[in-house]
């Protein structure tokens, strides 16, 4: 299949629609090859614009939603990143593009999609992220502060170990509500310390497991 192609139809229909809004988005999204974060099974589905279930029951995000979450988490280069939930490493390999020479610490508490995302950031040739067997929802306290948290599953609150690893003028996206639909949430942090929350649109995303998601 014609992957590139594929991959720049998918863009073009991102842009279209105002999900990209950026030139930086628009550019990691067309250097990272999706198809060696899905399943080989369902390869030949990579660049529809939804989501698709990997290993261990959960889903790599419909790329309009990664699109979202990197354009409203403004992430800049040279930013130090947490993600909460790895996944497929789809998403970290994004950031890892936009963050450039920063980094990007990802957290996943399925031991299966660990290894596979480690797998497949490598054949992508991403080596600016981390990726570790943990509950991200205390998130990763040895690389902390981090000026941006990225929450890629769904969260009953706002978890009190995040807000606290976020640094001052730093911005975390969470996804918070119950288990069948959430708000996508913008945390800011300003210069003083000041927490502020703001909800940006409804989604819809796996729970978020450890001590401060759904038990």
């Amino acid at each position: 299949m014609n992957f590139q192609g594929e991959r720049e139809n998918l863009l073009r229909h991102l842009r279209h629609k105002g999900y990209v809004r950026t030139a930086h988005v628009e550019a990691a999204m067309l250097s990272v090859p999706r198809e060696l974060f899905v399943p080989p099974l369902i390869r030949r589905d990579s660049y529809l614009d939804r989501p698709l279930p990997i290993l261990g029951g959960q889903t790599i995000s419909a790329p309009h939603m990664v699109a979202e979450m990197c354009e409203v988490a403004e992430l800049e280069r040279g930013m130090n990143v947490l993600e909460v939930g790895a996944g497929s490493g789809y998403n970290a390999a994004v950031m890892a593009q936009l963050v450039n020479p920063g980094f990007v610490y990802s957290t996943e508490v399925v031991p299966s999609l660990v290894q596979g995302a480690k797998k497949s950031l490598d054949l992508a040739g991403i080596t600016n992220v981390m990726v570790t067997d943990s509950d991200g929802s205390i998130g990763w306290k040895e690389y902390a502060p981090y000026d941006r948290i990225v929450v890629t599953c769904a969260s009953p609150g706002i978890p009190p170990p995040l807000v606290k690893q976020l640094d001052k003028g730093g911005i975390m996206i969470i996804p918070v509500g119950d288990l069948y639909l959430q708000a996508l949430t913008i945390i800011s942090k300003d210069s003083k310390g000041k927490v502020t929350r703001k909800k940006k649109m409804g989604c819809v995303f796996v729970p978020m497991k450890g001590k401060h998601g759904f038990h």
